[in-house]
């Protein structure tokens, strides 16, 4: 198992594109991304738990019934949501890249990200998709990134390699997200493609498996969007034996899936909107995974620490008031609590109280790029991992004008 340099072309079998259509005014931003595997792929997803939910994902959950797909457009700067006609746009996206590659329209993953609640114009779709075939390539996972970001800042790609049944296989992806994520999904679009042969029904339960210790546990700023979706197509290209029952070659692909969904969560983490530092709460020693799971979560969401480490300030009250109210069942006075960076590691906090530190050595800690919480409960073997990033300034600015 190792983490390669690629991204969503990686697998075998895929190619992608990304193009400007017109959806964004701005002509140096690509707004139309594809991605197409030459056979038809076994496919599962994942979406949003809110209620108000994008059309493309209605669409694409129709689409994917049949647990198969061979191609997903995505279109960035609109989100094709609370659209009286949204379901016609996005089933017409399918159909007019469907014709284009000359397959089903049923065949198509749809995806939009970008503003809520303004009309989508399928012309300037229409006018790039052929554009977009054209372009389909080996090479175009990069143009493909760049196509679903809004307001990141940096591409989100991976790929992982391993063996499988003495094949090597590969996993790859890319992600867009940045603001508007909170844990049960966000506004991120994630596109993994592998060339493992897998059943519908075991890929739909990786997937399913997986979310819940990796995106289910990613916030930025404590809104879950409207659009967010996962998506994994698995074409069986390797020629692996078809993995269709728990076993080694499921744990295998398992892990694999995780890797790369464990760095997706960390790269939008990192990039979230304004953020200058990632952050990443490591619990351990709860009574259960349940309760880990809900400090970590409840660590990496409150404000009033986000904010606290955007001034490299170690104010690690803030930590232990949100285990507090994070409604798990927690023994405070057996809690113990550091940050750790590439600088170092500081102790703060023991058995629940304070301990003296150097408030000079904290902020050389808490001032480098990527700051861990270390909560240690003492009170069993359950412990879980969640990711966020600190509140600045400039997350205000950003979504203060995002419409404008």
């Amino acid at each position: 198992m190792k983490v390669i340099e690629g991204d969503i072309c990686t697998a075998k079998g895929f190619t992608a594109s990304g193009v400007h259509c017109g959806i964004r005014k701005s002509r140096t931003k690509r707004d139309l991304a594809l991605i197409y595997s030459e056979v038809p792929a076994t496919t599962a997803a994942v979406y949003t738990t809110n209620l108000v939910k994008g059309a493309p994902l209605a669409v694409t959950k129709e689409n994917i019934s049949d647990g198969i797909a061979q191609a997903m457009i995505c279109n960035s700067g609109n989100a094709n949501t609370c659209n009286a006609d949204g379901v016609e746009v996005a089933e017409a996206m399918c159909k007019l890249i469907a014709d284009e590659l000359k397959i089903s329209p049923k065949d198509v993953v749809v995806a939009s990200t970008g503003v809520i609640g303004q009309p989508l114009d399928i012309t300037p779709i229409k006018n790039g998709i052929p554009q977009l075939v054209k372009e389909l390539s080996k090479d175009g996972g990069n143009n493909a990134a760049e196509g679903i970001m809004t307001t990141d800042t940096v591409k989100k790609q991976v790929a992982v390699q391993f063996e499988i049944g003495g094949k090597t296989c590969t996993i790859g992806a890319m992600a867009k997200g940045s603001g508007m994520i909170h844990p049960n999904m966000a506004t991120m679009l994630v596109f993994i493609t592998s060339d493992v042969a897998i059943s519908k029904d075991m890929l739909k339960k990786a997937l399913s498996t997986d979310i819940t210790n990796t995106f289910n546990m990613l916030s930025i700023d404590g809104d879950t969007s409207t659009n967010d979706m996962v998506t994994v197509m698995a074409n069986g290209m390797a020629g692996n034996p078809v993995i269709d029952k728990d076993g080694k070659d499921f744990d295998i692909f398992m892990e694999a899936l995780n890797t790369v969904n464990v760095h997706m969560c960390r790269m939008i983490a990192g990039d979230g909107e304004g953020a200058t530092r990632l952050l990443e709460c490591v619990v351990t020693g709860a009574k259960t995974e349940q309760d880990a799971k809900k400090v970590a979560k409840s660590v990496v969401c409150s404000s009033l620490l986000k904010a606290a480490l955007f001034a490299a300030d170690a104010n690690w009250g803030r930590v232990l008031c949100a285990i507090g109210y994070s409604g798990a069942d927690v023994d405070v006075d057996k809690i113990d609590l550091s940050f750790e960076s590439k600088y170092g590691k500081l102790e703060v906090c023991k058995n629940g109280a304070g301990i003296p530190f150097s408030e000079e050595e904290a902020k050389k800690v808490l001032s480098e790029d990527q700051v861990d919480i270390l909560v240690t409960l003492n009170s069993g073997n359950g412990k879980a991992t969640a990711w966020g990033c600190d509140l600045t300034y400039d997350y205000v600015k950003i979504n203060a004008d995002y419409r404008t």
